[in-house]
């Protein structure tokens, strides 16, 4: 029996873009919509689990309902020739009306229950011209510091 077709809905659908420089934590977020009628218990999975950290990376998204999933890259040193081979893959199914063990869900989950998607990871650099400058405001409040960031476009 062939795979059911990706209840979810994936935003973005087919690319995860993460916008260096990538001395740094880059994050990107992926927005997984559940339409249906019916709780969609999911994981993502990455060809590269170390250089990635994911959050949620699996959990229940309840029917008519969406979550967005942090993506973290983690720092490395960028080859502009290097393509990028990392892959992920959301994987989904109908949670069971009686579910309570996520877990045993998976390993008991017949193979005609999956549905998946993939996404392939795209690292971009930004141009001379689309470069920004962040600046950072230190207010000092009684007994804490608040820190926050602008991003400041370039003159045109």
């Amino acid at each position: 029996m062939a795979r059911p077709e990706q209840v979810l809905l994936l935003e973005p659908q087919h690319e995860l873009k993460f916008r260096g420089p990538f001395s740094d934590v880059v994050t990107t977020n992926l927005k997984l919509s559940n339409p249906t009628d019916r709780n969609v218990c999911f994981k993502v999975k990455t060809t590269a689990p170390r250089r990635y950290c994911v959050r949620p990376n699996s959990g229940i998204i309840d029917a008519g309902t969406s979550i967005n999933v942090s993506v973290m890259l983690q720092p490395f040193e960028y080859d502009p020739n290097e393509k990028s081979k990392h892959k992920f893959m959301v994987q989904s199914m109908l949670a069971p009306p009686d579910m309570t063990d996520m877990e045993g869900v998976w390993k008991e989950a017949k193979p005609e229950e999956l549905m998946d998607s993939k996404l392939r990871c795209v690292f971009e650099m930004p141009t001379e011209n689309e470069k920004t400058v962040k600046l950072f405001i230190i207010s000092f409040l009684p007994n804490c510091v608040a820190v926050t960031t602008s991003i400041i476009p370039p003159k045109t």
